[in-house]
C-alpha cells in the first residue's frame, strides 16, 4: 500500500499494476488482487494459484539486517501478508510465481537475504535501472530448469530494481545475469510449479510464464 493519485486525489492505496491482471487474462486464467490486510491465506481455498508481484523493498529485518540509506520504502503489513500466503501455498503445493519483489521475499521465505542495494554492492555495482528507470540485460538459465524449458537457456530481461538476492536460502538458482552474476531466477523443484524471477515478464511480454502457472493451477 502506498500513497496514489486518483484524478484529483491522493490516497493511500493498496494497488497493483494492471498488465499482471492482463498477462492471466490472457494466459485463460481469472485474476483476483489479494490485498495486505494482516492474515489473508484463508482466501487460498478460492484460488488455484499464487502471484507474488513487484513492489516497494521488504522491511530488511525480515532477514537480520538494518535498513541501509537506500532502503526508504518499505510496508511491513505487506511483507506480513505476503510471508504468511507464501507459506500457506507453499503447504498446500499452490504453483506460486514470485516476481521481483515477489522472488525477493520468496528467497527470504526460504532463509535467504538480499542485497540492500547493487550499486553499493562490489561486483553489482550498475547492474542495471531502477528508480523508474528500466534498462535490458541478458539471463543465463540452467538447462535442467523449469525455466529453460518454458524459455531457453537465454534470452533478455528488463531490469527495474536496486535491489537483489544475495542467498537465495533453500532455493535453487535457476538463472543469472550474463554481466554481473546476479540471481535472476530460483526455482523449488520439489513443489508442483514455484519460480521466482527477478525481472518483470508482465512488461516484457514474456507470457509463457504466467501461462504454465495458469497450466500448473489447472493441474
Amino acid at each position: 500500500m502506498r500513497d496514489t493519485q486518483y484524478g484529483n486525489w491522493q490516497r493511500h492505496a493498496a494497488i497493483l499494476p494492471s498488465a499482471y491482471v492482463s498477462m492471466i487474462d490472457k494466459a485463460g486464467g481469472i485474476p483476483m488482487i489479494i490485498p495486505p490486510a494482516g492474515d489473508m491465506s484463508n482466501l487460498l481455498g478460492s484460488i488455484d494459484g499464487l502471484i507474488v508481484s513487484g513492489g516497494p523493498d521488504v522491511s530488511p529485518s525480515r532477514y537480520g539486517q538494518e535498513p541501509g540509506p537506500m532502503t526508504k520504502e518499505f510496508y511491513p503489513e505487506q511483507d506480513e501478508t505476503e510471508m504468511g500466503l507464501i507459506s500457506s501455498a507453499l503447504e498446500m503445493d499452490m504453483p506460486i510465481l514470485g516476481v521481483c519483489r515477489g522472488m525477493q521475499i520468496l528467497s527470504i521465505a526460504h532463509g535467504g537475504s538480499l542485497h540492500q542495494h547493487l550499486d553499493d554492492t562490489p561486483g553489482h555495482e550498475g547492474h542495471g535501472g531502477y528508480d523508474g528507470v528500466s534498462t535490458d540485460h541478458g539471463v543465463i538459465v540452467e538447462k535442467d530448469s523449469i525455466l529453460a524449458g518454458l524459455m531457453g537457456t537465454s534470452f533478455t530481461v528488463n531490469s527495474t530494481h536496486h535491489q537483489g538476492v544475495s542467498d537465495p536460502g533453500s532455493l535453487t538458482v535457476t538463472a543469472i545475469a550474463e554481466h554481473d552474476g546476479l540471481i535472476e531466477a530460483v526455482e523449488r523443484r520439489d513443489k508442483k510449479f514455484c519460480i521466482g524471477v527477478q525481472w518483470h515478464p508482465e512488461r516484457k511480454g514474456h507470457h509463457l510464464l504466467f501461462a504454465a502457472l495458469v497450466e500448473a493451477a489447472r493441474g
